[in-house]
């Protein structure tokens, strides 16, 4: 890879470089998503004390050498602070889709004109309904979760545009939103999973390729996968996740612990709220 390369992303897991991140400055629960916001419709969200926990997210990331960059926020956009499901990076390219829920609606256009502003190009998914938080990519294999966000004919239409990839379709149980709330990978030979949610048969793929880390129902429900690792087995981590971060630092990961507790409120935690442009 060249350095003048804007974008590069060919995994999760090699150093990032550069990312898309939004403060959470409107961030409610207008509409229940999944289960973490179920609990906590009624408390709702404290946005100062989010909004210092994104600002401490983002010093982290700012001072492991990492460019971030701020997307406009606006009111008609309460889950903007979650980028990763505007899109994805594979290779030189990003990917901006078409975002299925009507909440949402709309945010991929301040990707658009960030993107166009930049004289960055992109591939515009016009029709596909696919989403960020669906997509995981390790090298020359794409996971794609099949979600109420995210349909098969999208996964369909990428495999037909990415030939030289292997896109696989991962179906999970629909409560859980996306694939990267129950499915991660975190290094070239390691995984988190939530294995209530998967298949056999994909728990099996998954089992040939990686070294799993189990993620407890208590900790999926802290979203204990959505860890979001920066690069040399750097990665950050809710300090609730005590278990998780025990089993990662088992296997040689630095574990870097952030609370953004009040964000993952709303459903998504360190990997819903970063979209990965530049790594290598």
């Amino acid at each position: 890879m060249t350095l003048n390369h804007k974008t590069f992303c060919t995994n999760e897991y090699d150093p990032l470089k550069r990312v898309i991140l939004c403060q959470p400055q409107y961030m409610t629960i207008r509409d229940v998503i999944n289960e973490t916001q179920k609990e906590f419709k009624d408390e709702g969200i404290h946005i100062k004390r989010a909004l210092e926990q994104h600002r401490e997210f983002v010093r982290t990331l700012e001072a492991n050498g990492i460019e971030v960059v701020l997307l406009p926020y606006h009111k008609k956009f309460p889950e903007q602070v979650f980028t990763r499901d505007i899109g994805f990076t594979l290779g030189q390219t990003i990917f901006v889709a078409k975002m299925a829920h009507d909440v949402r609606i709309g945010e991929e256009d301040v990707l658009k004109q960030w993107l166009d502003d930049e004289e960055m190009s992109y591939f515009n998914l016009a029709e596909d309904r696919i989403e960020g938080g669906d997509v995981i990519i390790d090298g020359e294999t794409i996971y794609v979760g099949l979600s109420n966000r995210t349909h098969r004919e999208a996964v369909e239409h990428l495999q037909g545009l990415l030939v030289q990839y292997d896109v696989k379709a991962i179906p999970f149980k629909e409560k859980y939103l996306h694939l990267d709330c129950v499915f991660n990978v975190v290094s070239p030979d390691t995984a988190l999973i939530y294995r209530p949610a998967l298949t056999e048969e994909d728990i099996d793929l998954f089992s040939s390729r990686y070294q799993l880390i189990d993620v407890s129902e208590e900790e999926q429900f802290t979203l204990g996968t959505n860890v979001l690792c920066i690069g040399n087995k750097n990665i950050l981590s809710l300090p609730i996740n005590k278990q998780v971060n025990q089993e990662l630092r088992k296997r040689g990961f630095e574990v870097i612990e952030v609370d953004i507790s009040e964000i993952i409120k709303s459903g998504g935690s360190f990997r819903c709220c970063t979209l990965p442009i530049l790594r290598g």
